[in-house]
């Protein structure tokens, strides 16, 4: 008979708090039990469980793996212990330490790739680190899934999941985010402000039906690795550039003409652009949106982020708020929000990767880039330039 390590609720006791320690039968003494049985709870005694509730001190002694019949004349034994009377007549055995096999331990770890496997009545162990649900058809997150908040890894894939809840972002030790092969349109802006900032360093995003990333996607800073594959990615955020730490990224298969300028200042061990549609970069066919004069809000906005003047929602309204965040950069270094020169011009792969996938089956490694200019000095400036060098 051993006493379990993992408490569990016996029938009639209330789910509060434990009371104190849990203490193996072998240290409940004659003296210590007599008048100080508060309650013996005992409707699983058939399974082996039992728990014996003391007043002092304040203990629950769960017991469980123990043979019935033994459990049966001990608990017979505490009832005599406990109203003063003689045990001597009871044939109890000889009572031992439990040994480290017998204790049952937290489980981290729980694995199911089947709708039929999939607990629908009982909980998930709260001690749990990993915990894979795939091929269970789940059209959601289960809500028992979002209180585990010891989850480190958390695979969802091969689901049909159409929306992630914002609560998602409380499971705070979350390092490992699989999503890969469901039904999502979308990630939410809130969880990229959530908790998951900080602890996420590996998101599969993969086979799904997303045309685009929030802004907000870039805040989760500690991305190491991102899988996007075959998807329907229209583009990529326009700052994921301030993704400092991501080494692996693969967004093969989807819809994209053309890469944002912040994507020149990722540092990737490994990179897949396979299967997208780029366009062809045409410098000479620029798309102008430069309006002359400059209106008032581009020169205040330009003036606000070239000299890193603080702003915030309480300064300012939150659509301005926003723009300010997309505010593109010219190739001279300057801001620029809605007044603008726009052309796509040519970068290999490999200044951003150590390796590159082959971006088609003609064996390139070049890719279109956004690249932007504040006014027609920097851009005559820039053609002058490639017309030389391609003269």
């Amino acid at each position: 008979m051993a006493a379990a390590a993992r408490p569990y609720t016996p029938h009639g006791a209330s789910r509060r708090a434990p009371r104190g320690p849990r203490f193996p039968p072998c240290a409940v003494t004659a003296a210590r039990v007599q008048q100080n049985v508060e309650r013996l709870f005992t409707r699983f005694v058939e399974e082996g469980k039992a728990t014996v509730r003391l007043r002092e001190p304040a203990v629950d002694l769960c017991l469980s793996k123990a043979n019935v019949i033994n459990l049966k004349t001990f608990l017979s034994a505490v009832r005599l212990a406990h109203q003063g009377n003689d045990t001597g007549v009871l044939p109890l055995s000889p009572l031992v330490p439990a040994k480290n096999s017998d204790v049952e331990k937290p489980k981290t770890k729980m694995i199911i790739t089947s709708r039929r496997d999939y607990p629908l009545t009982k909980s998930f162990p709260f001690s749990l680190e990993h915990l894979q649900t795939s091929y269970c058809k789940l059209a959601r997150i289960d809500s028992r899934v979002l209180c585990l908040k010891k989850l480190r890894k958390l695979d969802l894939s091969h689901n049909h999941i159409k929306q992630l809840p914002a609560t998602l972002g409380d499971l705070v030790c979350l390092q490992e985010l699989d999503l890969h092969d469901n039904h999502l349109e979308a990630f939410s802006g809130a969880l990229c402000s959530s908790g998951l900032q900080k602890s996420l360093q590996l998101l599969d995003l993969s086979q799904n039906q997303i045309q685009a990333l929030p802004l907000e996607f870039c805040q989760l800073r500690g991305l190491v690795q991102l899988r996007l594959d075959d998807n329907a990615l229209l583009r990529l955020p326009c700052r994921i550039g301030q993704l400092s730490r991501l080494r692996f990224l693969s967004a093969a298969r989807n819809k994209l003409p053309f890469l944002p300028w912040d994507f020149r200042n990722l540092s990737l061990e490994n990179l897949d652009l396979f299967g997208n549609p780029f366009e062809q970069p045409n410098p000479l066919v620029p798309n102008i949106q430069l309006k002359i004069p400059l209106t008032l809000l581009e020169c205040a906005a330009r003036a606000t982020v070239n000299h890193r003047i603080p702003y915030g929602c309480h300064l300012l309204p939150s659509h301005l708020c926003k723009d300010l965040e997309v505010a593109k950069t010219c190739r001279c270094g300057s801001a620029c929000l809605s007044s603008f020169i726009q052309i796509t011009v040519t970068m290999n792969l490999h200044h951003v990767a150590h390796t590159v996938v082959l971006v088609d089956n003609m064996g390139g490694t070049d890719a279109p880039v956004l690249c932007y200019f504040c006014s027609l000095h920097c851009y005559s400036q820039f053609l002058d330039r490639h017309l030389q060098s391609h003269g």
